[in-house]
Parts: C-alpha cells; structure tokens; sequence
C-alpha cells in the first residue's frame, strides 16, 4: 500500500503516465511476481532432485495448534529446539519418511530440516516410480514392486538396527507391508492421515466413502493412464491440478502448492489396488500410532476415525487446521508429534 501511495505521489508531481499506463504497470508487476513464484518453485523442486536420500530444506517457523487424545505434548521445545539430553531417551533415532502416492521424497523437506535441528536422523525414500526414481510408473503393478526401496532399506539394516517408520496417504499401505515382512526392524510405525488397511484390504478401499470405490473410478477415464495402450487396463491415475489442489493442500501455502505441481508424479494403480496380507504374529505386534489432519478434504476426519477405531493403534493425535498434508501446512505441529511419539518408551 505504503509504495502504491509513494508511486501515485510521484506521478501527480511528475504529472506523467495515465491510468492505462498505470494498469498495464500494475497486470505486468502481478505477471512478473507469477513468474517469480514459479521459477522459486521450479528452482526448489530442482534442487530436491539433485539430492538422493536426504535433503535440505528451508524450515516454516508456522506454529499450528496441536491436540492429542491419548498423549499430552509436553511443552520440550524452545523456538523447534529441544532440550540437549532429551536423545537420550530415544533408542531409534533414524526416522525413514514415506510419502504419499504421486508425492516424493522432495515432499518432506520442512519436516526433515527440524527433526535434523534436534539430533534425529531423518531418511526420505523415494518409493519405485516416484521422485527421482527413474522407473515408469506404468510398470509397478504391485506393492512389493513400488515399496522395494524401502524393503531394500529394512533389508541391509544391522540384525539389532530398529527404525521408526513415518508413511503418509498411500504411504500407510507401504509401512504396513513393512511391519507384517520387517516386524523385527520397526520400532514404531507413524501413519500420518494415512491408510491404515486391515487383513484383506486394499488401499483403495479407504478412499471408497470420499471419492467413490475403486471400481467407479476406473470408469472415470480422464484421471485414468493407459501405459500399455488403451486396449489394456489402465496402469495409473493423477488428478487434475485444480482436483488436487482442493483435495491436497486446501491450507498449504502457495510456494509449496507450486512444488507439488511441478513435482508431482502419476500415481500407480496395481499397488492401489492389490489386498493386504496381515497377521496378528506379526503385523499385530507392531507398535503403531497415528496422527489425524482435521480440516483434510482427501481423507475427512470422520473416515480418519473411522479407520483408527476399526484398526485401533496405540496412540492417536490431532492436527487442527491441517489439509492432507500437514508437512506443508502444519510443519511445526507435526514436528512436534513426532518428536513426542519418538520419545515414548
């Protein structure tokens, strides 16, 4: 406002320009700062590629509002800081971040500056046919195929190595595959408005009360991919951008809605679609809990209920004022979840 005044001034004195001029000034200065914001994105998406497993990010200091139903947060953090000797009481301290369907490793970046602040080891995977992973996405058919980067990971860990397993949206299935073939490897596994399926589900089937069953949506042709040709079943999906945005990030800032659109990858179907096998010796004995996002429009809090009172983990938490992806819109409230869940014995 203050430099609109400063201009206007500065034309009466000068008495030059018109108020065309003045418009045509003022469309060109919002088209300049379009560009500027997606050049911004393009620069960051660009820069996440360039790193493999872990990256470095720039940290958002936006404070959400933080509840839990089970677990008091405790107030440990002083401007994201802990306190010095609080790793002490952690005994898994690699963190390995699964990220949604169509999302990467890139998506984690906020979240992995602060858990690196405080001591903790942070791994962002970039699952098969996501992120810079150079598969097709048209080629993972299932969900051994698309979770092998993080099957491989469980894999080379030391026999007395355990890790705590973060997975988002889709991400949940992936963990879940994890701790019925690694249950010996997972300290914990956090699903983050997530699916967490039960024995004979598919991931599809949590998304069935928001957007349809998986059946109606393959006859949805325009999210469908046909990878191997329109005569054979389709072999993935992705939103348009407009859908997304309102699904994913309708309170995510729009630098980071940007990066997403400029990152984002087609989402494969076989996974999607494909039932789990879960056991009670093994899948059962995991140590889960999970964190909900209650102004979500992909995953509604009633269905996010829903899921936790069918499937009941050993800790819930709430995130208020969260979309789909609090990483982006709630980084520092997720954070401290985190950090809490971490810290559990």
């Amino acid at each position: 406002m203050g430099n609109g005044l400063i201009c206007m001034k500065k034309k009466e004195s000068k008495d030059v320009g018109s108020r065309s001029k003045r418009m045509g000034r003022s469309q060109r200065k919002l088209l300049a700062e379009e560009e500027l914001l997606h050049r911004q994105a393009l620069s960051m998406a660009l820069h996440q590629h360039q790193l493999s497993q872990r990256f470095d990010g720039s940290m958002s200091r936006r404070i959400g509002s933080t509840s839990s139903r089970r677990h008091n947060l405790s107030d440990r953090f002083s401007n994201g800081k802990q306190v010095p000797d609080f790793l002490e009481n952690i005994k898994s301290k690699k963190i390995i971040l699964i990220h949604g369907a169509g999302f990467g490793a890139w998506c984690w970046y906020k979240t992995i500056a602060l858990l690196e602040e405080v001591g903790l080891i942070p791994i962002a995977l970039d699952l098969t046919g996501s992120g810079i992973d150079v598969s097709d996405t048209n080629s993972v058919t299932t969900l051994a195929e698309y979770s092998k980067p993080l099957i491989v990971y469980l894999e080379k860990l030391a026999e007395d190595e355990k890790v705590i397993l973060v997975g988002h949206s889709s991400g949940g299935a992936c963990i879940s595959y994890a701790l019925e073939h690694f249950p010996q490897k997972i300290s914990k596994a956090i699903f983050i408005s997530a699916m967490m399926v039960t024995d004979g589900q598919r991931p599809f089937d949590v998304f069935a009360e928001e957007l349809g069953s998986a059946e109606s949506l393959m006859q949805e042709s325009k999210y469908l991919i046909y990878g191997n040709g329109k005569d054979k079943p389709p072999t993935g999906f992705m939103f348009e951008k407009l859908q997304m945005k309102g699904l994913y990030f309708n309170q995510s800032s729009t630098k980071d809605v940007a990066l997403a659109m400029v990152s984002m990858r087609p989402i494969p179907l076989g996974p999607m679609i494909e039932r789990l096998s879960l056991s009670p010796g093994k899948y059962g004995i995991g140590r889960r809990f999970y964190i909900q996002t209650l102004d979500d429009h992909a995953l509604s809090p009633d269905v996010q209920e829903k899921l936790v009172r069918e499937n009941p983990p050993e800790g819930v938490y709430k995130i208020k004022g969260s979309d789909h992806c609090p990483f982006f819109s709630k980084p520092q409230s997720l954070h401290k979840i985190l950090v809490e869940i971490a810290q559990i014995p």
